[in-house]
């Protein structure tokens, strides 16, 4: 998922701070004993670091992410870690801003001295993270940050989920497949890489065969969406797309039933989050989304991953974005086991980076994983709707 003047502006900083890396850096600011040398402490633990949204208006996007990476740590530790060693993992908050997401990573790199880093779900956070680890050479992993240019960033940045191009078609298709829908209006959050991008994707293959009536835009962080609901309404779109994240989306559609817009509303896997109902309560009963798979799912692999989830979790259901950052965690895992090393120092870190980049048939909950000569995951994308306060699979759609 996904401020890109900004992101970008992220560059000088990241050479900036190349140089600092080299030389071993800054101070330890707390938070773990990392030895310089080996990227381990004094028990042998291999350290992985993650930067992540634990607080903000994101947060629930870092706390499922957290909770998918967690539960993967230890079933690999359960099992005797990787290479006859233990992982950890560092976790940074960044608050869920593309700045703190810097600073998380510099401290990550340069301070705790990891070996990788998984991070972040939001592709601002990413894009502004991501030019930090390819100067120092840092395999960086996102579970789903899904706008393009982070992995242009460079060859050790990496996906586990699919990208915009395709989330913005299937999309596109289903309304119109689907939802029978033959003109669409699009609102867009405009300071989000994500939303931009997503509902550039979606126009185009829209357009093909039916009309955008209108595009209009907000900004995270607003709370007011009337003045420009009602500036769509006349248009009577028969879908509302709306690619951005549950925390405005909610509100979007609590003021758009207000105002009698009745249409379909459609988003991305930015709405994928148990606060979505919380926060749009009624006015989101029925909507659909893209996402990275569905809990209902009856393949063998999501079931125990689920059950197991729950089984540690009071019995709450693992979201897309818990399921990903697991699979995540777990690729990182068998890239570190067949590279045979993991230590914190350039030759282990580029033997990391190519185990990787040669994935292929990874076995995941969310499909299986094959990463492209772009880092870029190909696998399938699942439509589900609201109903309640679950969301329903609806239908699942191949690359």
């Amino acid at each position: 998922m996904n401020q890109t003047k900004q992101s970008w502006k992220l560059w000088a900083s990241a050479c900036a701070v190349a140089g600092v890396l080299m030389v071993g850096g800054c101070k330890n600011q707390g938070g773990t004993t990392g030895n310089s040398a080996t990227g381990t402490d004094a028990k042998g633990e291999i350290t992985l670091g993650l930067f992540t949204s634990m607080t903000g208006g994101t947060a629930s996007f870092g706390k499922s992410t957290d909770s998918g990476i967690k539960m993967a740590i230890a079933e690999a530790n359960a099992k005797g870690g990787v290479l006859g060693r233990q992982i950890r993992v560092q976790l940074e908050d960044n608050g869920g801003k593309p700045d703190q997401a810097v600073t998380a990573v510099q401290k990550l790199i340069s301070s705790d001295n990891v070996v990788a880093v998984l991070g972040d779900v939001a592709s601002s956070n990413s894009l502004a993270a991501a030019p930090i680890c390819q100067s120092a050479k840092v395999p960086m992993l996102s579970p789903s940050s899904t706008n393009p240019k982070v992995t242009q960033v460079g060859d050790y940045i990496f996906r586990t989920c699919f990208i915009d191009p395709f989330q913005g078609t299937v999309c596109a298709r289903f309304a119109q497949q689907t939802l029978k829908a033959k003109t669409a209006a699009v609102f867009i959050d405009n300071k989000s890489d994500y939303s931009r991008g997503l509902a550039k994707y979606f126009i185009e293959e829209f357009s093909k065969t039916g009309k955008i009536v209108a595009t209009d835009y907000y900004s995270a962080g607003d709370n007011d969406f009337r003045a420009q609901l009602t500036n769509i309404k006349p248009k009577n779109p028969d879908v509302l797309f709306i690619p951005g994240y549950y925390t405005e989306v909610g509100a979007i559609a609590l003021q758009a039933r207000e105002l009698k817009m009745n249409q379909p509303l459609l988003g991305g896997d930015g709405w994928d989050s148990p606060k979505l109902t919380e926060i749009g309560k009624d006015a989101v009963q029925g909507a659909y989304f893209s996402t990275h798979y569905s809990s209902e799912s009856t393949d063998p692999r999501v079931k125990k991953f689920v059950a197991d989830f729950k089984k540690q979790n009071n019995g709450e259901t693992p979201d897309a974005l818990c399921a990903i950052a697991y699979d995540a965690a777990n690729l990182m895992l068998s890239a570190i086991k067949k590279a045979g090393v993991a230590d914190a120092d350039e030759a282990s870190r580029k033997k990391i980076r190519d185990a990787l980049a040669a994935t292929k048939d990874f076995p995941g909950v969310t499909g299986n994983i094959t990463l492209d000569k772009d880092r870029n995951a190909i696998k399938p994308a699942v439509m589900v709707q609201v109903k309640g306060s679950d969301f329903k699979y609806v239908t699942t759609v191949k690359p």
